[in-house]
């Protein structure tokens, strides 16, 4: 009886040890994982521009993908002339509207190497121009260069 007592709690503690052992594996995987996704933009700095009544967030992701935050306060109502007031974009104006070349002094040149400045809002790629994106309080806009 005393060896069929110390067999079945042999087996449970085997159990217990095993069951320990699978979580802490499953969670140093979920760690890992996390650190991938957390190491692909390194931020540069954060500032914050401008003396409006309304904010917002603005996003620069360079063609290393680092990134620079700016907290920006304006009284402005597109986010374009918000920008273009604090010199922190660029570009050119045509019928289609401004064609953003530069932001925050980073130069993106279709023509030389097929980068170009890519406007994000809230995280979706915008369906509007910077120019002609209303300002929305406290939303999250972003620029990076892509190809």
């Amino acid at each position: 009886m005393k060896n069929k007592t110390i067999l079945i709690c042999s087996k449970i503690i085997s159990f217990v040890l095993i069951a320990a052992m699978a979580l802490t594996v499953c969670s140093c995987k979920q760690n890992n994982e996390n650190k991938k996704i957390g190491t692909s933009s390194k931020i540069v700095s954060q500032t914050e521009l401008g003396n409006g009544k309304t904010q917002f967030n603005l996003n620069v992701f360079d063609e290393s993908g680092n990134k620079t935050e700016f907290v920006i306060k304006t009284d402005e109502k597109t986010v374009g002339n918000a920008l273009l007031k604090l010199n922190l974009i660029s570009g050119d104006s045509s019928e289609y509207g401004l064609y953003v070349k530069e932001v925050n002094g980073i130069t993106a040149d279709y023509e030389k190497d097929k980068t170009f400045w890519a406007f994000y809002i809230d995280g979706k790629m915008a369906s509007a121009g910077v120019d002609k994106t209303s300002v929305t309080p406290f939303a999250t806009y972003d620029f990076k260069i892509e190809k």
